[in-house]
């Protein structure tokens, strides 16, 4: 039988100091060999990597951050550069609109900060896109500051390690989380040391299905462990209601072998991204009329069929291949590129998979 869930009180300051300790030494011992985890540690590298992480998992930020700041090696780099460039090193990490807050903040941090990454919570708050999570994370890891952070990890950590059998969406229980993390970081010998560390135990050890907690570190010290709540603490979020959404897309190929392709509007779900002539509907697939009426194709040939899910949408991509219409203004659709202009365009991993992979098998000059 579950016992009645744990009434949270604040981590006592020699409770405190013994976990962090353990982490820290764990951490020392364990951390992995990722590409921004130097010493010292370079601030717009670390910046970049927080960025990226924010959706992606850390393995293909690993994959990506070398190109990243290979070619933008400061935010000057970044601030200066055209933002399709930034959307096209981007592409397939998905949620954009991260890159274009980082081409803000780069520009900020340019005319704001003399080019430097700055050091304070206060002034991390200023970026675009950086909230208070990120703001902590490189003012503790990469300036050592006492700075709190809680992520989804680190939350989980916290949860477990002090038996909060509490409401993960609760509003409350967000701020019982940040006020733990204070006083953990507080109480820690190197905050750079101890946060990095306690996110990388949640992330490879306090793990949301199945924590190994032989190898924890605070596993003497865990009162989820201690009641056997490991498993049910926190208790899961439910499920976002998603919505469905048709993309028709036309391949159109000309005799030299270049595809059309369009820009997408500069608002909205991957705004400014290239794509394949496209119809959109909320409600049901577009039929051909209506396609053909709107982009200015003719001749359609069915090509195919896959769903892409976001975070909140399923998306029903229903391929056609297609003459062009005879000319007149405004049609068809876009400009015809080579799949070589194509490929260096920014793209989400559904277009590049319509103009690069399935295009070339549909060709219809």
């Amino acid at each position: 039988m579950r016992p009645d869930p744990v009434t949270p009180n604040p981590i006592p300051r020699d409770r405190a100091k013994r976990i962090a300790a353990r982490v820290e030494t764990w951490f020392a011992k364990n951390a992995r060999d990722l590409p921004w985890r130097t010493s010292p540690r370079d601030p717009w590298m670390s910046l970049l990597s927080e960025i990226l992480a924010q959706q992606t998992q850390i393995s293909r930020v690993a994959e990506r951050i070398p190109a990243l700041f290979s070619t933008f090696p400061s935010p000057t780099h970044l601030a200066h550069a055209p933002e399709q460039s930034i959307l096209a090193l981007w592409s397939g990490l998905g949620y954009y609109s991260r890159a274009r807050n980082l081409h803000k903040s780069a520009q900020m941090i340019r005319d704001s900060f003399d080019g430097n990454v700055p050091s304070a919570v206060d002034d991390l708050l200023k970026l675009p896109g950086v909230g208070r999570y990120t703001a902590g994370a490189i003012a503790s890891m990469v300036f050592n500051q006492r700075a709190p952070i809680v992520d989804g990890n680190v939350r989980r950590v916290i949860m477990r390690i002090e038996g909060a059998d509490l409401d993960p969406a609760n509003k409350a229980t967000d701020q019982y989380a940040w006020a733990q993390s204070q006083r953990l970081v507080n109480a820690c010998t190197s905050p750079a040391l101890f946060n990095e560390g306690l996110m990388e135990l949640g992330a490879l050890i306090c793990t949301p299905r199945a924590p190994k907690c032989a190898q924890c570190p605070l596993s003497r010290s865990c009162r989820a462990r201690r009641a056997n709540l490991q498993d049910q603490i926190p208790a899961p979020k439910k499920p976002a209601a998603r919505k469905a959404i048709h993309h028709a897309a036309v391949i159109v190929t000309d005799a030299a072998g270049k595809i059309l392709a369009e820009q997408r509007p500069a608002r909205g779900l991957w705004a400014n991204l290239w794509q394949a002539p496209t119809l959109e509907s909320a409600e049901r697939a577009p039929t051909p009329r209506q396609i053909t009426a709107e982009l200015g194709v003719r001749k359609l040939k069915p090509a195919g069929h896959f769903l892409f899910k976001t975070t909140h949408r399923d998306v029903h991509f229903h391929i056609y291949s297609a003459h062009p219409a005879e000319p007149s203004p405004g049609t068809p659709r876009g400009e015809f590129l080579s799949p070589e202009a194509i490929a260096a365009k920014p793209l989400a991993t559904p277009h590049r998979r319509i103009l690069l992979e399935i295009a070339p098998a549909t060709a219809r000059p």
